[in-house]
């Protein structure tokens, strides 16, 4: 399953003593099973191969995994978006659509980690670190909105929050509905990247943005 992708195998010889690392890796396996909210504590324990008492050593409780697992997601997260953007190359209007692109593309291929981040009910201020991640991941797409802005006149550029809060809410949108690799998918006539990309281009134009804009 993709969610293994990015967290290391256990090293020869393990002895749990990594065990923060084997809780991650229980915790996604359940949570592509079962959702976030479909498994107790005790079942990530026994999934990592320990006692039930053992977790606390780490986590407060099952929140504080899910926390955990949230946080990694987007850091996970972010570096696609930042790849995907690479600096707004060959221009920024491409480069936004990459970074559409690049939005589903992770909702499709790390289900775990997407349902850990936005749908476990978590609050972001459950840790700092959690807070910390999901700030820079949105921080991505807020650059991106202002790398567009500037292409518009001063007097007819819209905030850049609110630009970049409408561009999430559509992406995610069609991620959560069009986009996923499981049955919660709802199916369509074309494909999810496509859906997003025709959003964006009437989003784009009727803020001013084009082709005829790119410098």
């Amino acid at each position: 399953m993709s969610w293994k992708r990015n967290i290391p195998d256990p090293p020869r010889g393990y002895h749990h003593g990594n065990l923060k690392e084997e809780l991650v890796r229980a915790a996604l396996g359940l949570i592509g099973e079962k959702g976030p909210n479909g498994f107790t504590f005790a079942e990530a324990a026994r999934l990592a191969g320990v006692s039930p008492a053992a977790p606390y050593r780490h986590y407060r409780d099952k929140d504080a995994l899910l926390a955990d697992v949230a946080a990694r997601g987007f850091l996970v997260f972010e570096a696609a978006l930042l790849r995907a953007w690479d600096q707004g190359r060959p221009d920024p209007e491409t480069a936004f659509h990459q970074l559409g692109r690049a939005y589903l593309a992770f909702a499709h291929d790390e289900p775990a980690y997407y349902s850990a981040m936005f749908e476990a009910g978590v609050p972001l201020d459950a840790s700092p670190e959690l807070r910390n991640a999901a700030d820079r991941a949105f921080q991505g797409l807020r650059a991106a909105s202002e790398a567009l802005i500037v292409l518009l006149p001063v007097g007819k550029r819209p905030p850049a929050l609110m630009m970049a809060l409408h561009v999430w809410a559509m992406s995610h949108g069609v991620a959560a509905l069009f986009g996923r690799a499981d049955g919660g998918r709802r199916p369509l006539p074309m494909s999810a990247a496509e859906l997003l990309e025709a959003g964006m281009l009437i989003y784009l134009q009727g803020l001013g943005l084009g082709s005829d804009t790119r410098g």
